[in-house]
């Protein structure tokens, strides 16, 4: 069975794709008694709308379903052949804030809970779609869906066999490549304002040197601390929402 976990991923697969869902699971409180308040109530109601049965269970049995993770007392049950959270067959309704021409490509990237930390900051920069290399990186697992606190169900994830040939694609397309990489120019020296492709490499090795020499400009950040480097997510979001202040002074000129 496919579980995801936490208020965040549950309340948006009720909002999102309700017809995914078997069943919502809610921690029991002490006492037997469950307080029908806040969050809580929103979820049952989003059950009672779509309905969807509503189980109490025990925490334990939360802890152990969510494998370590931080449940925060809710859980969903995905009904098997629907999209699952290490499944992404379905595309999801684009959200009304995404830019087509802004489009991710991540291979390599290995901890679920990174891909999850990319997609939230991805899905908040407005990005159209997100390629993911399907070999060597991770599922879009439950831990990686509670990591992005529900923007995966918002993103147009697509899993592709092989980078170089998506790039050749895009560029067709009249794409510009870029590849975020340590020691790259910073990005406010480049326009960043038409069709763009930013690849993300995974966290040991970074990009593949295929895709590096497919690139058209490498991108970074100035590290002016005593720290190397920072994590891909954070560097991502910092490269991104470059992209989108660019975007937002071109709309107002």
């Amino acid at each position: 069975m496919d579980f995801v976990y936490g208020f965040h991923p549950v309340r948006e697969i009720l909002r999102h794709r309700p017809h995914a869902a078997a069943e919502v699971l809610l921690a029991r409180r002490r006492g037997g008694q469950r307080s029908r308040g806040g969050r809580v109530a929103e979820i049952v109601e989003l059950c009672r709308r779509h309905r969807l049965p509503v189980r109490e269970v025990g925490e334990a049995e939360l802890s152990a379903l969510a494998a370590g993770g931080t449940h925060n007392g809710f859980a969903v049950r995905l009904r098997s052949g629907k999209r699952t959270a290490a499944s992404e067959t379905a595309v999801p309704e684009t959200a009304a804030g995404a830019d087509p021409d802004l489009v991710v490509l991540v291979e390599d990237v290995q901890d679920p809970r990174n891909l999850g930390a990319l997609l939230r900051v991805c899905e908040s920069a407005g990005v159209g779609r997100v390629l993911v290399r399907d070999r060597g990186s991770a599922p879009l697992t439950s831990a990686a869906v509670r990591t992005s606190a529900g923007a995966s169900e918002w993103l147009d994830v697509e899993r592709v066999v092989n980078s170089a040939r998506e790039i050749e694609r895009l560029k067709a397309e009249g794409f510009w490549v870029y590849g975020a990489a340590p020691g790259g120019d910073p990005p406010w020296e480049h326009d960043l304002t038409g069709k763009v492709l930013l690849c993300v490499g995974g966290e040991e090795k970074g990009l593949r040197p295929r895709t590096r020499g497919l690139c058209d400009r490498l991108v970074g950040l100035p590290m002016r601390g005593r720290v190397e480097s920072l994590n891909l997510a954070t560097a991502a979001a910092a490269l991104l929402y470059e992209a989108v202040r660019q975007r937002m002074v071109a709309l107002t000129e």
